[in-house]
């Protein structure tokens, strides 16, 4: 089926398919066509250009977009989105004063949720996530990372697996897979961490890529959850079966897990709430896509990634929702767009350019998701009438999309 979107007021984020990233200075540049048309093919982009280019009006399908914005879907490259109900309790806690490691420390936080998780099905966790994903997709959300973690057991972290292949295969959304299983140290191991260690190096990790269940490897590399050499361990053994790694560091310490990432050449290294300079300075030349998770930082209260000192120090960044139930109930990557700018001091340029073809490259799926660029997925969010796209994160508490397209198709 052939859609042509004609009279479009701005086409935002049009790029040549060689571009995977933008970083530094590069990412204040967002290239734009005003009074635009784009044309569809099926599922990718055809064609595009300015008005006064367009030849014919032949389609299947055909759109006048006058007064509306066109950009490509956000990528959100974080999210634990599929779990066993919510941790609202913990919400309160935090309110009357328990800090997210006190919470953790008396059996709340990542091992509530995974006691929960164990005693769940396949399907009702299927029908918990599916209700997530419609709802972000509808959001603009046209690609997302789904991570495990909490299961914390062999069957349980597979269930969590099985759940996000279902979910690939069910909805027109990409869904890239992570193994998280060393997302926190359960019970039964609190005394025998290196035990746990082994039993991912030695029995989920061999047994999830048998299964060809995940992507990439994670870790939660922070005091209190996984060290540094325990990292290490874990994304090698990944990398040993083909899991590409990607690393949870700097969330409240700065402890040697971004020097981890690098030397792993992780895809990313995600949250980056706390930044020493060798942080920064070990990132720079590197292909590795720091990520930053603003509205973590919005729901715990903790400082946000210094996005400003990253980009002015010639750096890329991605940004994502880290949608999970404790500590970031969300997955609206317009919320996140709007908090990079109010709260991290970016430019809605760089806020796009980091919620798109940066997330994307977080992803590895830069060469067919992120921008408007012929022969990429017709991934599209119409904005409604606004006066421009500086108003997307301006009006951050209004839904200003007119339609979402995903793989040539509205939903």
């Amino acid at each position: 089926m052939k859609t042509l979107f004609f009279n479009i007021k701005e086409l935002i984020q049009i790029r040549d398919q060689s571009v995977d990233k933008i970083e530094g200075a590069s990412m204040k540049e967002l290239p734009c066509i005003k009074n635009a048309f784009l044309r569809v093919d099926n599922q990718k982009i055809e064609d595009f250009g300015a008005m006064s280019d367009l030849k014919d009006f032949n389609a299947d399908q055909v759109i006048d977009a006058k007064g509306h914005n066109i950009l490509p879907t956000w990528c959100d490259s974080h999210t634990h989105i599929v779990f066993e109900g919510h941790r609202e309790t913990e919400f309160v806690d935090r309110i009357n004063g328990l800090s997210y490691e006190e919470i953790a420390a008396r059996g709340g936080g990542i091992l509530n949720s995974a006691k929960k998780l164990q005693n769940s099905s396949e399907q009702d966790l299927f029908e918990q996530a599916s209700q997530r994903l419609e709802e972000i997709m509808k959001l603009g959300t046209g690609a997302v990372e789904i991570k495990s973690g909490y299961g914390l057991t062999t069957e349980s972290e597979i269930k969590m697996l099985n759940v996000i292949k279902t979910l690939a295969t069910s909805y027109p959304i990409t869904i890239k897979s992570t193994f998280l299983g060393a997302h926190a140290f359960p019970l039964e191991f609190k005394e025998n961490q290196d035990g746990y260690v082994k039993l991912i190096c030695e029995q989920m990790i061999p047994e999830i890529a048998k299964l060809q269940l995940a992507d990439f490897i994670d870790v939660f590399c922070e005091t209190g959850y996984f060290n540094v050499q325990q990292t290490e361990q874990i994304l090698k053994t990944g990398k040993k079966f083909g899991l590409i790694p990607k690393i949870h560091v700097n969330q409240f310490n700065s402890i040697g897990g971004v020097q981890i990432g690098v030397a792993s050449k992780a895809l990313s290294v995600d949250h980056l709430e706390i930044m020493k300079q060798e942080d920064i300075d070990v990132l720079k030349g590197t292909a590795v896509m720091p990520v930053a998770l603003p509205s973590c930082s919005y729901f715990l209260s903790i400082p946000y990634t210094p996005a400003r000192k990253l980009i002015d120090e010639g750096l890329p960044l991605a940004i994502a929702t880290d949608f999970n139930p404790g500590s970031t109930p969300s997955g609206n990557m317009n919320f996140v767009v709007s908090t990079a700018c109010i709260k991290m001091k970016m430019t809605p340029e760089e806020a796009i350019n980091a919620a798109t073809i940066n997330g994307a490259y977080a992803m590895g799926i830069s060469d067919t998701h992120g921008s408007i660029t012929k022969g990429k997925f017709a991934n599209l969010i119409m904005t409604k009438d606004i006066p421009s796209y500086h108003f997307i994160p301006y009006a951050f508490g209004s839904n200003l999309i007119e339609k979402v397209m995903i793989k040539g198709v509205f939903i």
